[in-house]
């Protein structure tokens, strides 16, 4: 997949199929989108997804700054599901203020060479968010290319959102969530040297730091899928800030891999969030802290069947 970022005169090395939009979460309904572009392969289109760095609202400084779905995660599943060019458009004060209709004739028709564009409902772009599916509709003939509008997806009498997925993680329904995203939420970045006390007490974990603007779920424990390179591994992961052996702050995500056995530092993991076990706890002593992580541990292996 090719990752175009920080330019605005790119140009398409063949014909695109594209769908504009922050793809917060790359939920259900966004996946409905990304199913037509790769649809389009078929006939020779390029799948194109056209997004924006920062989003408009995090740019704007309204909305909690905080996104469900990092740049690093967005291109690992987009890369993962076969789009072919994916667009990080530099979104600030010159390009906000483009008027709708030049956002269209400009960076889609001619350098994007857009000849499909499948949107959602509630599509806007340009300047003051003016551009809608009706500009689309209206520009298509005269520039050649088919707008295809996708409702949104619902499930369980629930119109599947990044704002609902947002609040199933704030809450701690990580297994609700995977449902509406078609694969567990996850948490990705680079392996890192904790402080090693998890060696102390027999259970060695896989530290990483979450970047700052990533919304998390509750601190707490979770059972886990960890994909480090090719390889998947079963885990059980805690969210928090280690309050039994720390007085900082530090928010860090550390995951045990079962029999795991291995040096992985460096590396980049992906951890898929599969249910919550319980909330993070300030014990008394190591030994009552380890003595309750062998009994999620057990109860963990019998989770994944292992």
């Amino acid at each position: 997949m090719q990752i175009v970022r920080d330019i605005t005169d790119y140009v398409s090395p063949g014909e695109t199929a594209v769908s504009i939009g922050k793809f917060d979460g790359v939920h259900l309904g966004h996946r409905r989108l990304l199913e037509e572009l790769l649809d389009q392969k078929e006939k020779g289109l390029l799948a194109t997804v056209f997004t924006f760095d920062p989003y408009p609202e995090i740019f704007f400084g309204y909305g909690s700054g905080q996104i469900l779905t990092t740049r690093e995660e967005k291109e690992e599943i987009f890369a993962r599901m076969g789009i072919d060019i994916l667009v990080e458009f530099p979104f600030n004060a010159q390009t906000a203020a483009t008027p709708s209709r030049d956002f269209v004739t400009r960076f889609l028709c001619r350098q994007l060479r857009a000849r499909f564009i499948a949107a959602g409902p509630d599509l806007t772009f340009g300047d003051h968010g003016s551009g809608h599916f009706e500009l689309l509709e209206e520009l298509a003939p005269e520039y050649g290319f088919k707008a295809r509008k996708i409702e949104k997806v619902v499930m369980d009498e629930q119109i599947i959102s990044s704002t609902l997925i947002r609040r199933l993680v704030t809450t701690g329904e990580v297994t609700t969530a995977a449902r509406y995203l078609g694969e567990p939420y996850m948490v990705r970045g680079k392996i890192v040297h904790g402080r090693a006390l998890g060696r102390t007490i027999g259970i060695p974990t896989l530290n990483q730091v979450p970047p700052a603007d990533k919304l998390l779920p509750p601190f707490g424990v979770y059972y886990s899928d960890v994909q480090i390179g090719s390889k998947t591994y079963c885990g059980m992961t805690n969210i928090g800030v280690k309050p039994t052996v720390s007085d900082e702050k530090h928010v860090t995500v550390e995951t045990f891999l079962y029999d795991f056995k291995g040096d992985v530092y460096g590396e980049t993991a992906t951890v898929q969030l599969l249910t919550h076990r319980r909330p993070e706890m300030k014990f008394g002593s190591l030994e009552e802290l380890k003595r309750t992580m062998e009994q999620d541990i057990q109860a963990g292996r019998e989770y994944h069947g292992i």
